[in-house]
């Protein structure tokens, strides 16, 4: 079962062109909703503004080549924006298993779609673990980890728009962990999971503009943009933080702790 490729026995029903059409559709659907939430929102025009303040402000010269460095390997590889080391794990969790997840996924439809061809016994296995990852990190913070949830003692089924993408994503891999497994074991459910398996996904995909998928877009260059604030001087005009008492220019015994 974790060695056999999900798409390829599907292809019995359904014919390969349909399922890398879909595929194809998923991420033109992307690309679209990402683009129109930039100009709905001006997210773009919010950041080149910024930018060009903090380098017009800037009292001091910054390696803006190490800063993006920086950026990539702190902010976006290891989520260095979380404090808190439960959310921390969980985005991992969850950030990494979606890359295998969608990679695996495009790369059984489009390079082996049919049981002509065997694909690799890895990328079965990288799909299972992308899936199950997905899970792992999804509802370990839906349940356990949500500010809502844990700080303000509300049900854990309470939802509003902002989870919209994290309810797409971990009904897409539940789904379609459920709908493998069944496919695998020749059971007659496998049909009935293989649709919710794509109505979640289509609306994971499909709900670009509404939900929090274009986040993972736009954080890294919102990270990157503060790095360079706080590396010149301007900190995005916020005064600097009290445990650094010597950005104020001041001697560290002056400052007060409260």
């Amino acid at each position: 079962m974790f060695t056999s490729n999900p798409f390829a026995e599907l292809s019995a029903s359904i014919p390969p062109a349909v399922m890398q059409t879909y595929v194809v559709i998923m991420f033109v659907l992307v690309a679209a909703g990402t683009l129109f939430d930039i100009v709905h929102k001006g997210s773009a025009r919010y950041f080149f503004d910024n930018w060009r303040r903090s380098r017009s402000k800037g009292s001091q010269d910054v390696d803006v080549v190490s800063i993006a460095v920086q950026t990539a390997v702190v902010d976006v590889l290891a989520s260095g924006e979380f404090c808190n080391a439960r959310r921390r794990i969980a985005h991992l969790l969850t950030m990494y298993g979606f890359l295998l997840y969608v990679i695996t996924t495009a790369v059984m439809v489009f390079g082996y779609p049919t049981p002509a061809v065997a694909a690799p016994a890895i990328l079965p296995q990288l799909w299972w673990l992308g899936a199950l990852m997905i899970c792992v990190g999804g509802y370990w913070f839906w349940f356990f980890i949500r500010v809502d949830v844990a700080a303000e003692g509300n049900s854990p089924f309470r939802t509003t728009q902002a989870d919209l993408f994290v309810l797409s994503l971990l009904g897409s891999a539940t789904f379609g962990l459920i709908w493998a497994f069944l496919q695998a074991r020749a059971s007659s459910g496998a049909s009935f999971f293989f649709g919710l398996y794509i109505i979640a996904t289509t609306v994971l995909f499909g709900s670009v503009p509404w939900s929090k998928f274009a986040h993972m877009f736009f954080k890294p260059a919102a990270a990157f943009e503060k790095r360079v604030s706080y590396a010149n001087g301007t900190r995005s005009n916020l005064p600097a933080a009290a445990d650094k008492p010597e950005q104020f220019g001041k001697p560290a015994k002056h400052a007060r702790h409260y």
